[in-house]
């Protein structure tokens, strides 16, 4: 991302709901956010290793309580950032608020703790609007990731 280019003003959520930046949500709620955006769930010890590694997580509470976003990052403290499960529930009339909230959460605490880290990540396609707002570029100049799944 580029320092001097204007930013958009930081998104906003909906009446009732709230971005969470402290406490460890449960592997019930992750998984079920995790089903509902079409991914497969995980362990609850494999969440609770992965949560424990990670830096710091962001979530998005409905006004009833449930999760229906989350991302979380790691890093190498050097060079490197990585945000993780990036994700909002679909039947949420919100989605694009909720990711574009989270994806300028996730930046502006890179930003501040890590700047001049490199940050990688793996999105859903909704999450590309959000993500092109704040400076993301899709596989730069022919860029592409690869990824490998590691099963339980």
């Amino acid at each position: 991302m580029l320092p001097f280019r204007s930013q958009p003003p930081a998104p906003r959520l909906r009446e009732g709901y709230r971005l969470l930046a402290d406490g460890l949500p449960s592997a019930d709620a992750l998984n079920r956010l995790l089903l509902a955006s079409g991914d497969r769930p995980r362990a609850a010890d494999r969440w609770q290793r992965v949560l424990e590694r990670s830096l710091w997580h962001l979530g998005v509470e409905a006004p009833d309580g449930r999760l229906v976003g989350f991302v979380r990052a790691t890093s190498d403290l050097a060079l490197n950032a990585n945000l993780w499960d990036l994700c909002a529930d679909p039947a949420e009339p919100g989605q694009g608020e909720i990711l574009a909230v989270l994806v300028h959460g996730a930046l502006g605490r890179l930003r501040r703790e890590l700047a001049g880290c490199s940050i990688s990540l793996s999105a859903p396609p909704e999450a590309l609007t959000a993500l092109e707002r704040y400076g993301f570029a899709v596989d730069p100049g022919g860029i592409r990731a690869m990824g490998l799944r590691l099963e339980n």
